[in-house]
């Protein structure tokens, strides 16, 4: 299943349109693509062609689950993949030529700091728990999909999305994995499709077909489904300029079995935690670092 990643990344290289992206790295961007995984046998696209820190993954989407915005419970949990952004604003905003540890480390150490300086705005988990409609009222897309799943799987309104037009200007980075749409199998399989607009192939996909199946066996659980498959979309799929040399050493490896996840079931999507998460048979290839885009 993981030769779909490596084919897609190739064709990305070899046919991709070279473009000049807001971060002003660059990228070779191919418009358009699918992949698909069978998570029934208990296996999930954690990628083994590149060590994946994937409890890094389920902590981010743990955190997301909670409707969080702010990194400091991230950091709290060794979790620095969300700290560039605020970094970045805090730098233009003081002029200040601080470096990322002491960054995190006043965020870890203020309250007050951190309630400033590393807020990202209304981002994923705001909008997944705390969609806010015109009339003042809130939406949690996530509770009212669990008991559709429950009391009407049929159903095709079986989704959430994260790109609330009027608050995107706030977030510090809009959305990338924005839609996830979920559908029952007549046999009680639970199938879900993620479409992601914006995709880094080296360093966010990874991530997101982690966090991607993660969320979907945490949905079936709590569903009393089984997993089915997970099919993901993605719009802009790129590779950046200064990670084209990454890529090609990715694709020259030989993939390996993909791992497989158990997890203890919680009472509620609310209750997870990282300990209740288990990866057998992991056996990657040595990590590929690459500088993330800003």
């Amino acid at each position: 299943m993981e030769r779909q990643y490596l084919d897609l990344a190739r064709q990305v290289l070899d046919h991709g349109d070279a473009r000049l992206d807001r971060t002003g790295v660059g990228t070779t961007s191919l418009f358009g693509a699918m992949l698909r995984f069978d998570l029934s046998g208990g296996q999930v696209p954690v990628l083994t062609t590149k060590r994946v820190y994937w409890k890094l993954a389920v902590k981010e989407m743990l955190w997301f689950l909670t409707g969080g915005t702010n990194i400091r419970p991230l950091l709290e949990q060794n979790v620095r993949i969300w700290t560039d952004w605020p970094l970045a604003a805090y730098r233009r905003a003081t002029g200040e030529d601080i470096d990322q540890r002491t960054f995190e480390g006043r965020i870890l150490a203020d309250e007050a700091f951190a309630a400033k300086w590393g807020e990202l705005g209304p981002v994923y988990g705001k909008q997944w728990r705390r969609w806010l409609g015109p009339d003042g009222q809130e939406h949690d897309q996530i509770a009212a999909l669990i008991r559709t799943l429950r009391t009407d799987p049929a159903s095709r309104r079986m989704l959430f999305h994260a790109w609330n037009v009027a608050e995107v200007g706030g977030m510090a980075l809009p959305p990338c994995h924005m839609v996830y749409q979920y559908h029952v199998t007549s046999d009680g399989r639970l199938n879900g499709l993620l479409y992601q607009r914006s995709c880094d192939l080296l360093l966010g996909l990874p991530f997101n077909l982690t966090g991607a199946a993660v969320l979907q066996r945490m949905l079936a659980q709590q569903a009393n489904l089984e997993p089915g498959e997970l099919v993901w979309m993605g719009g802009d799929v790129h590779v950046y300029s200064n990670h084209v040399d990454q890529v090609r050493q990715q694709i020259a490896r030989e993939p390996r079995a993909l791992p497989v996840l158990t997890l203890r079931k919680a009472a509620s999507i609310d209750d997870y935690r990282i300990e209740d998460f288990t990866l057998s048979g992991y056996d990657p290839h040595p990590p590929i670092t690459a500088e993330v885009a800003v």
